[in-house]
């Protein structure tokens, strides 16, 4: 375990946001697709994304690297595995997994997926069950686990239903793969909906690619097999990333611009500004991103149902604010990378304040007087992200858990906090 230290620090300056890990994985799904090469420029290298690299490698797609990105060109004939078997290692990235084996299915070769221990927690039964319904052949790993699974397609049209409650990756795998396949396909979502606007990203790739369904209530109608048109494509900024960013200015009493975010494309965890603002910090938009200035922190009460990534962050910043705030919706936010409704909890209560969880709720209520972080740390990027944002505004130095997670969705975190003007050093053994 590497170990940092992060002291008391006011965040000032610009920084470009890093590219987007949402759009880096649909935009390689959606190339590998595609009747020709495409061109990602500016792709976020991270854990995950290069997880999704991978796999997609495996099953026959050719990714070099290019001028400023990849270069994505898909399966063809002689590329595409026909013979044997295949493996494929997810690592620790839910979305590789789920977008990987909505692809296999579309394979007619045994695919088996492997990951971490972690991400065999991952629930997929929901997707599991709708391509084996549709003709997939599926060996499912022992005692409900998400990995290793063996799934051999092609699967035929797709009918059924989804449940929507427990990850909108389900039916973004979906999105991104049926209509590569003949058929009418018929996907119902039941269930309260969650993270929405990560499908509106699925979709807003898909559209650029010229690839269109049609939906009906509940109801995603595909009818394929449909072109998917090559692009030179560049990655956009990432929110999640820049959501630190902006709570770093805001629980230090600095100022941060973010850069790099463009107008326009679906980003679930925009929704920090406006949790921002709620909480008290000055949120002046941009046209590329936002600057936020910070202030002196209220309490809030938001749903995070839409953003789930935001709760360790979110609550974090409540620890640091001066009123109650309660956190409602995320449920889901349990059987992500950990548990982050109880992950958020325990933080809570190494930053000194009181942490209520309840099924749909966490409250928290901030302590009198802020103290430095006292917290045994996680294996979660976010929350160490989160955990190390919350030290900006302490009143003492804090550790934060394994500084190389932030290697999976942010891998630049701790050099764009020192350039801000965090102070941090390693932690002597």
């Amino acid at each position: 375990m590497s170990q940092l230290e992060v002291h008391p620090s006011v965040l000032r300056g610009d920084a470009t946001a890093p590219p987007s890990k949402s759009y880096t994985h649909r935009e390689l799904v959606a190339s590998f697709f595609s009747d020709g090469r495409s061109d990602l420029l500016g792709p976020l290298v991270s854990d995950d994304t290069l997880a999704t690299c991978r796999g997609l490698s495996r099953l026959g797609a050719r990714i070099t690297p290019s001028k400023g990105g990849w270069s994505v060109e898909p399966p063809g004939p002689r590329r595409s595995p026909s013979v044997g078997s295949v493996s494929l290692d997810c690592g620790g990235s839910g979305t590789t997994l789920r977008f990987l084996l909505a692809v296999a299915a579309t394979r007619d070769v045994p695919v088996t997926l492997l990951g971490t221990a972690q991400l065999a927690l991952r629930p997929v039964d929901p997707l599991l069950d709708l391509l084996e319904n549709a003709g997939a052949s599926v060996q499912r790993a022992s005692r409900g686990r998400s990995v290793p699974t063996t799934i051999r397609g092609p699967i035929r049209s797709v009918r059924g239903r989804i449940d929507g409650s427990k990850s909108s990756q389900y039916l973004s795998a979906l999105l991104l793969s049926l209509p590569s396949l003949p058929g009418v396909h018929r996907v119902r979502v039941e269930g309260a909906r969650v993270s929405a606007p990560y499908i509106e990203a699925t979709q807003d790739v898909l559209l650029r690619r010229g690839v269109r369904w049609t939906v009906a209530g509940r109801e995603f109608r595909i009818e394929g097999p449909v072109r998917y048109g090559p692009r030179r494509t560049r990655i956009p900024g990432d929110a999640s990333s820049a959501a630190y960013l902006w709570a770093g200015a805001a629980v230090s009493g600095g100022s941060v611009r973010v850069r790099g975010i463009p107008p326009g494309r679906p980003q679930a965890d925009l929704k920090m500004l406006e949790i921002l603002r709620r909480l008290g910090a000055h949120v002046l938009p941009r046209h590329d991103g936002a600057v936020v200035q910070g202030a002196r922190l209220r309490g809030v009460s938001v749903n995070l149902a839409d953003a789930p990534d935001l709760l360790p962050l979110v609550a974090a910043l409540a620890a640091r604010s001066s009123s109650v705030s309660r956190i409602h919706g995320a449920l889901h936010a349990a059987v992500k990378e950990s548990d982050r409704r109880k992950g958020s909890a325990d933080l809570v209560r190494g930053l000194g304040a009181r942490a209520v969880l309840t099924r749909n709720l966490l409250e928290v209520r901030p302590a009198l007087r802020s103290g430095p972080v006292v917290w045994k740390g996680s294996l979660d990027h976010r929350l160490v992200m989160s955990a190390a944002i919350a030290c900006l505004g302490g009143s003492g130095a804090g550790r934060v858990g394994d500084a190389r997670a932030v290697g999976k969705s942010f891998p630049g975190f701790w050099s764009q906090l020192r350039a801000l003007g965090a102070r941090m050093e390693a932690v002597r053994r």
